[in-house]
């Protein structure tokens, strides 16, 4: 998924979350966006225009007094597709809801009449104060689109209350939403598994593969960025949740299962990107087994055939993942086959860059029909746009 051709502004108001917003230009960018960003003299304290300028290759506009850009604030206000205000701090709400236009990002706000969206970021009680409530009412019957801020650490400390402003992740599926981005699978309840599984031989040793997550997890940020409604059910994993989504952690290849079966219900496509185990031990030990000289007998018997066993909705797109070491292509067809996928993503684990604990895949797509597609070794994120860019296509 692209947004090749949109223009975004980007505003960037005096905050200690000033850093998110690297990431969210960044993410734009990577995205295909054109992005311009417009700083405070606050927020150049905390980060330097250079920066931004490197990472979206665009000049940064910091002042309504830069010579050549007399009128650039009245440009950045019109002509782009939708404008984002990250950090949006106390006082930058407070001087747009005024109506005031003493600085560049300020003036720019005053003569925006498209979409804008704010990523509020404070301190607490700064947020809760009726001031700053008044100011956030105010925006918003504007037109103004808000996301956050979140309970969480702040620059102070430990919170229970919100002003965190939210993740790049976040601020970008609200943005991807209102760019209007991928409405194919807008409001579409999407089913992601991902993560290994773990069999207990006993209360402290398991049976267990290197699974790290990261290809489900891209896939649901995918899916939550084109505007669906992402359950992911994860097994054991390192990675931190993905903001946006519906998380279900679980353990077992049993509870993985019924954890499924659970959120099938008016999934429009299912995506089986965890890895899970295929044996457990037929008994397990109720208390730790103390170690023993010679060798260890274990008796296995399978796990729970998820794919084979799951009740699909009526039209719901499934997608299979295997991971081989052999003649992937023969076995992912008799997969696809067997257990009535419609599409399979076939992977190398001896492939360099593929396979359990790396960043990047390498992948062969293969559909019931027509003859399999290999992508190139690539991000993992970008292996879950091209996969979402089939699967959209069989949508019910």
């Amino acid at each position: 998924m692209a947004i090749s051709g949109r223009h975004v502004v980007l505003g960037v108001s005096g905050g200690i979350a000033c850093y998110k917003s690297c990431t969210l230009a960044r993410r734009l960018t990577e995205l295909g966006a054109t992005v311009d960003v417009v700083m405070t003299a606050g927020a150049s304290e905390f980060v330097r225009p250079l920066t931004f300028e490197a990472l979206t290759g665009r000049l940064v506009l910091t002042s309504l007094w830069e010579r050549g850009r007399a009128l650039a604030h009245i440009s950045l206000a019109k002509t782009p597709d939708l404008a984002i205000v990250a950090p949006a701090t106390a006082q930058v709400l407070a001087r747009a809801a005024m109506g005031m236009a003493d600085d560049v990002l300020t003036a720019l706000l005053l003569a925006r009449t498209g979409p804008v969206l704010a990523a509020p970021a404070m301190n607490d009680a700064m947020y809760a104060h009726p001031a700053t409530q008044a100011n956030l009412r105010t925006l918003a019957g504007r037109g103004w689109t808000f996301v956050g801020p979140e309970i969480g650490a702040l620059a102070e400390g430990p919170s229970d209350r919100p002003g965190r402003m939210s993740e790049p992740d976040a601020i970008l599926a609200a943005a991807l939403r209102l760019l209007g981005v991928g409405s194919a699978w807008q409001g579409r309840k999407v089913v992601v598994s991902a993560g290994p599984t773990r069999e207990h031989l006993d209360p402290v040793r398991v049976i267990t593969n290197p699974s790290s997550g990261r290809m489900g997890y891209a896939l649901a940020e995918a899916a939550r960025d084109r505007g669906a409604h992402v359950v992911v059910v994860s097994g054991p994993t390192a990675l931190a949740a993905p903001a946006g989504v519906e998380l279900v952690r679980v353990e077992s290849t049993a509870e993985m299962q019924r954890a499924l079966q659970r959120a099938l219900p008016g999934a429009a496509a299912l995506f089986m990107a965890a890895a899970p185990a295929d044996y457990r031990p037929a008994r397990a030990a109720a208390k730790k087994q103390p170690r023993q000289s010679g060798r260890l007998a274990l008796a296995l018997e399978p796990t729970p055939d998820i794919l084979a066993s799951l009740k699909r909705p009526a039209g719901c797109v499934v997608v299979g993942f295997a991971l081989e070491t052999g003649d992937g292509v023969k076995r992912a067809r008799e997969k696809l086959k067997q257990k009535h996928l419609d599409y399979v993503v076939l992977n190398d684990a001896l492939e360099p860059g593929a396979g359990f604990e790396v960043t990047t895949n390498k992948v062969t797509l293969l559909a019931k029909s027509g003859a399999p597609t290999e992508l190139p070794l690539q991000n993992k994120r970008d292996v879950a746009q091209r996969i979402l860019d089939l699967v959209e296509h069989d949508l019910p």
